[in-house]
Order: structure tokens, then C-alpha cells, then sequence
């Protein structure tokens, strides 16, 4: 009986690593599915042996869910850790406000001085063309070797607020040959066939709801400073109102 319960205990633990093993393996094939579909790679070659190499990821919805289970599953996280994962990483590239893209540069060859770079670097949505609003410093300095980091474009119109996107859109990331001596003449020109949709976040789970906090406080904040600035408007308008009153009472008495 007692080797009948063990060979049932070793099945069981079997059982489960296998789950897990599978589970692991899942989780990193939809990774690989949503960087297949939103990674793209150039690579490029002068005549002296120089290599410049560049890597764009797009944060869509689908590739930030697809990396954030990836991690999950490596490092065995707890659903509330995951959560505050989930929290810190859309927090920190801003998906809720710009277009984020994820650089790898390697460059492999003479020095590329890219500073500055939002001059170097530019996004094409349509037919219209958006410089970075932030970007990593580090692509400023003189590059050999590898860098990385995150390149942030406008998800809204800076005038009227609407999205950028329309109901399909290419987004075209464009280097220009500036960039590095290994490029030439040539610009780098990477496509990203989009929806909005490809955008929408996540809006279950505990790390959505701060999320959605952290938008709402940032309204509530500029909203209060519109106000009193309203406010203060109104005031110096009263007061003039009761200047010219005075004013008019002065005259009617003479």
C-alpha cells in the first residue's frame, strides 16, 4: 500500500511539472508570435566590413501581453505580482499617452554620432510625419557597439487631442542616413500595418484600475489649475465691472 501511495505521489509531482513545463512553453510561444509580428530587423553593410544593425519593437496591446506572461512563467510570479508587473511596465512606456517603440542599435564599424537624435529619427503615420516627444539620452552619445531603449511618438493630436490612428493605418519609423556612416546614402525604413485596436489597454485586473487612477488624478490635476486660472479671470473681471459701476455713479452725480 505504501509503494502503491509513493509511485501515486511521483505521478502527481510528474503530472505537474510537466503542467508547468507546457504552461512555460505556451507562454513563450505567444511571446514569440507577438514579436514575429511586431519586431522588425535591418541590417545593413558598407564596403569596409562596417555593420549597423537596428531592431524596432512596437508596444502594441498584444505584444505587451504576450512579454509580460512570458515573464510570468519564468520567474513563476504570483498573480498579484504579475499585476504589479503589469502596473510598473505600462507605466514606465507610457502606452496610455504615446507610441512607444523599442530600439536595439548595433553598430559595428566606424563611430555613429546620432546626437541630436530626435533629428535623426522620425515616424510616418499616414502621411504625416512626428518627431519624438521623448527618447532615450543615451542614443545622443557616440555609438559603438550596442544600445537600447525607448523612443516615445505622439498617440493624440497635440491641437485638438483626437488619436492619430485611423481605422487602418501604416506606420512607417524611418532613420536618416545621417544616422551612421555605415548607412551611406540610405535612410532605415521599418513598417508596422496598424489598428487601434492594436492599442486598446487591458482594462481588467488591479494594475489597470491604478492605472486608470493615475490618468483620472493627471485630469483632476489639470482640470484644478484651468479652474483657478478661470477663477482668477473672473475675479479681475468683477473688479473691472465694479471700476466702471463706480465710475458711473462718479459721472451721474456731477
Amino acid at each position: 500500500m505504501k509503494n502503491r501511495h509513493k509511485a501515486l505521489f511521483f505521478v502527481l509531482i510528474a503530472a505537474a511539472a510537466l503542467f508547468c513545463l507546457a504552461a512555460e512553453g505556451l507562454a513563450a510561444n505567444q511571446y514569440e508570435a507577438a514579436m514575429s509580428r511586431w519586431s522588425r530587423h535591418e541590417e545593413y553593410r558598407d564596403g569596409m566590413g562596417g555593420v549597423f544593425s537596428v531592431r524596432a519593437t512596437l508596444y502594441t496591446t498584444d505584444y505587451v501581453n504576450g512579454h509580460m506572461q512570458n515573464e510570468a512563467e519564468k520567474n513563476l510570479w504570483t498573480a498579484s505580482e504579475l499585476e504589479d508587473y503589469k502596473y510598473n511596465f505600462l507605466n514606465n512606456v507610457k502606452v496610455e499617452e504615446y507610441l512607444p517603440i523599442y530600439l536595439e542599435l548595433n553598430e559595428l564599424g566606424p563611430t555613429a554620432h546620432m546626437a541630436p537624435f530626435d533629428e535623426m529619427i522620425h515616424l510616418w503615420v499616414g502621411n504625416k510625419k512626428f518627431a519624438p516627444v521623448e527618447y532615450d539620452q543615451r542614443f545622443n552619445f557616440p555609438l559603438q557597439g550596442k544600445r537600447d531603449g525607448v523612443v516615445y511618438f505622439p498617440r493624440y493630436d497635440e491641437k485638438t487631442g483626437a488619436p492619430i490612428l485611423g481605422k487602418s493605418t501604416t506606420l512607417r519609423l524611418v532613420m536618416v542616413s545621417g544616422a551612421s556612416p555605415v548607412l551611406g546614402s540610405k535612410e532605415v525604413r521599418i513598417n508596422w500595418d496598424v489598428k487601434p485596436e492594436n492599442f486598446d489597454t487591458d482594462t481588467t485586473g488591479t494594475a489597470a484600475a491604478r492605472l486608470e487612477i493615475d490618468r483620472l488624478l493627471k485630469r483632476m490635476e489639470k482640470i484644478t489649475g484651468e479652474r483657478a486660472e478661470l477663477e482668477s479671470q473672473l475675479g479681475e473681471k468683477n473688479s473691472e465691472i465694479d471700476e466702471i459701476n463706480a465710475r458711473i455713479d462718479e459721472l451721474r452725480q456731477n
